[in-house]
């Protein structure tokens, strides 16, 4: 069921035998986001000995929308990014939304997500919609594409 947080909704549902749901905050569950169906379950990228995906390492994939392009918004996940230990890149969309990938250890990503819909963000961000996946292990550094 959505549970309101600060004039947002955390949406979350989907089929159980379906894939993964994503997480939205202040979605439309009907809409449909370009890009964002190949979510994996959280327990699917869990290795056997309970960490996630290549020694420990998840992908975080994040769609951000909102008046977030032309205000340093992709300066500041590559300042957070480094922060964290992460790599990966934010980069703009032509729908005015920025995508941010970041792999490393799901704490960390988990910070950057919560970083990502906290106070502090550049611009106004409305909606995040994020998906894990097992690390691909194909990033360097954290870049402003």
């Amino acid at each position: 069921m959505p549970a309101a947080a600060e004039g947002r909704t955390l949406v979350t549902g989907g089929d159980p035998a379906g894939p993964a749901p994503d997480r939205r905050y202040g979605a439309d569950p009907a809409e449909d986001s370009a890009g964002e169906d190949s979510a994996v379950e959280d327990s699917a990228v869990e290795d056997s000995a309970g960490g996630h995906g290549a020694a420990g390492q998840v992908r975080l994939t994040a769609w951000v929308r909102g008046r977030v392009q032309g205000v340093g918004f992709r300066w500041w996940v590559r300042s957070a990014g480094l922060e964290f230990g992460l790599v990966g890149f934010a980069e703009n969309l032509l729908d005015g939304r920025v995508k941010v990938v970041a792999e490393g250890d799901r704490a960390d990503c988990e910070r950057m997500l919560g970083r990502l819909d906290g106070p502090g963000a550049p611009g106004t961000v409305v909606q995040v919609t994020h998906r894990w996946d097992a690390a691909g292990g194909d990033l360097s550094g954290f870049a402003e594409r």
